[in-house]
């Protein structure tokens, strides 16, 4: 009897090393906003939905986590500047690594993205301008979210900020998260210093790619010098502009934070990949992110709308190291297996991805069946 041929590597299910982590595969939970954190606490509910997801050796970052009372901007979003939220995050994170996963959180402030209703004493939400945010739809095509006009931060306030997140990263330490992902994108605090459509300031905070990358990298030190650089991660997103944070040249932002996010040593980069032109091909973009890849010396981890063939294609091509899943992962808590088996995929609802519920569209969506 001849010998039957190897089946076909799935690159995306190949070990990879990051850092201090053996990680078994290249699929990572992406950071997801679920909005089920009442009076911004972390609840029960959370133990199943991130074990759910959680396989061995696997990379997940939880969802945007509040480093303040500054920082809110939705309602029920989870926060880690109080001892109640610490305690409450313990067993959420116990429950991913009784599975074998690495756990990060990432770290939010959502700027001007806010509104008086959530800030302390009704005041206005902070940011690096005083220019509003205009109305924006919410998703499900009905709603849209007010908000109010924000209050430009003198330069002697920055500090404070960037100590909420030196603060933050040590409380998510505590909580036993194996390490933070700053969340630099999507139009909240960061990427409104970053981007020259938002950031009109004239101190050393605005003006020049240097000084409005300040704010950004300020963070990244103090919470590197805080927890260790080997345990920091950062989420970008320079081509994009979620909530009205767009730049004149994504490519030059991208790539000056990339080379300066060396000095610090940093684990992983993390970048939201231009809107595909056409399926499966990015490469052809002239928004490419290979000069970010090039650039950064840690490890890269893409997100943008991949499936499983064009996010085993950017591994096998050597775009990046680990390719981040959103509404996938979302609605297939067993997506490595299905990737694997190269089996169907449940569909999301997009009509349930922020409701309270703390079951329907958050840990109901179902596995695959164990016979194939």
């Amino acid at each position: 009897m001849s010998a039957q041929p190897a089946p076909p590597t799935i690159p995306l299910l190949t070990p990879y090393k990051l850092g201090n982590f053996d990680l078994s595969h290249r699929i990572v939970l992406a950071p997801l906003t679920r909005q089920r954190s009442y009076n911004n606490v972390p609840q029960p509910h959370a133990v199943l939905y991130y074990s759910q997801r959680t396989s061995k050796g696997g990379l997940l970052i939880a969802e945007a986590v509040e480093v303040s009372d500054t920082a809110r901007g939705y309602a029920d979003m989870p926060g880690i500047w109080t001892r109640e939220q610490v305690e409450a995050w313990k067993p959420v994170v116990d429950a991913v690594h009784t599975k074998g996963g690495v756990f990060f959180c990432q770290i939010w402030h959502a700027g001007r993205v806010s509104n008086s209703g959530f800030q302390p004493n009704g005041q206005a939400p902070i940011s690096c301008t005083d220019k509003p945010l205009t109305p924006q739809l919410q998703s499900n095509g009905i709603d849209v979210a007010e908000f109010t006009p924000p209050r430009r931060l003198e330069t002697n306030e920055i500090p404070q900020i960037v100590n909420d997140f030196r603060l933050a990263a040590r409380k998510a330490i505590e909580a036993g998260f194996d390490g933070v992902e700053i969340h630099g994108a999507n139009g909240y605090i960061i990427d409104q210093f970053l981007k020259d459509q938002v950031n009109d300031r004239t101190d050393h905070y605005g003006g020049s790619l240097e000084n409005r990358c300040r704010f950004a990298l300020e963070i990244v030190e103090a919470v590197a010098n805080e927890i260790g650089a080997d345990k920091v991660g950062l989420r970008l997103s320079p081509f994009a502009d979620y909530m009205e944070s767009g730049d004149s040249d994504p490519n030059a932002l991208g790539l000056y934070m990339a080379e300066s996010l060396n000095k610090y040593g940093i684990l992983y980069c993390h970048v939201i990949e231009p809107r595909m032109k056409t399926p499966g091909d990015i490469s052809e973009s002239s928004d490419s992110l290979a000069p970010m890849r090039e650039a950064f010396k840690g490890a890269f981890i893409a997100a943008g709308g991949y499936e499983r063939e064009d996010g085993n294609k950017a591994i096998a091509e050597g775009r990046a190291d680990l390719i981040a899943y959103g509404r996938w992962f979302l609605a297939n808590p067993d997506l490595p297996k299905r990737f694997e088996l190269n089996a169907p995929l449940n569909r999301y609802n997009r009509d349930t991805f922020y409701t309270s519920d703390p079951v329907i569209g958050y840990t109901d969506y179902p596995f695959l069946e164990t016979t194939v």
